[in-house]
């Protein structure tokens, strides 16, 4: 990771954050309901409880981290290591901070791990998300269909091998 990219654990203190970065991703959304503001946010703050609640109960041993740019919070990344594979189970940046590298950056940590560890890295992807296109270009395969989302995977044994090389040709800003 470069020396302006950089992770640390989530703390308690860290919530305000995590909601905000999850209610940004959810913008285009909110955008359209006819709601008002205290509406919007009742609504974010307890959808932002159950997508917590879900990760403490189905992945209570994953690592969550704050994505920190020269010492600033700009995201989360959470992941999870406790089965076969590697599990990104979540990825998101306030918006100042998309499209700059630094999910890319990251992705590619995983995907370096993932080869190092001869494990398969995992994720899911909802159809219509811009990131779907990011994992494509890293070398990501589809893997199953789950409605509304796509599971994918990174396989260190892939044919073709588009990640490896990926990281020689990409750069890592």
């Amino acid at each position: 990771m470069s020396p302006s990219v950089s992770l640390r654990s989530v703390t308690a203190e860290d919530r305000p954050f995590l909601r905000e970065v999850y209610a940004s991703t959810r913008d285009a959304e909110m955008a359209v309901v006819p709601w008002n503001d205290a509406q919007k946010a009742e609504f974010l703050d307890m959808q932002w409880r159950a997508q917590t609640h879900h990760f403490d109960t189905h992945n209570p041993d994953a690592d969550r981290s704050i994505v920190l740019l020269e010492g600033t919070p700009v995201g989360r990344l959470y992941v999870d290591r406790s089965a076969g594979h590697i599990e990104l189970l979540d990825i998101a940046l306030l918006p100042p901070y998309r499209s700059h590298g630094i999910g890319t950056q990251l992705m590619l940590d995983l995907i370096e791990e993932a080869l190092r560890a001869h494990r398969p890295l995992r994720c899911h992807v909802e159809l219509f998300n811009p990131a779907a296109r990011l994992y494509r270009r890293l070398g990501f395969r589809p893997i199953a269909d789950a409605g509304l989302y796509t599971y994918l995977e990174w396989a260190p044994d892939a044919p073709e091998g588009a990640a490896q090389s990926v990281g020689a040709t990409e750069g890592r800003s």
